[in-house]
């Protein structure tokens, strides 16, 4: 019974991204360098100018 449950749980609802139809990152496309790298690095950058002029304010 409880084998069941779980296989019917498990399922993946039709029109959902599924796991297997995943490519990898394209670093020849401008858009995912912009997105995976660039943007990653400037939002670490700006927490910490941020962070840094918190401290300085109080």
């Amino acid at each position: 019974m409880m084998h069941t449950m779980y296989s019917l749980l498990a399922q993946l609802p039709l029109g959902t991204p599924n796991p297997d139809n995943n490519t990898p990152i394209d670093f020849t496309s401008p858009f995912d360098v912009i997105v995976f790298i660039i943007l990653p690095i400037l939002m670490i950058i700006f927490y910490v100018i941020w962070r840094k002029n918190q401290k300085n304010n109080k």
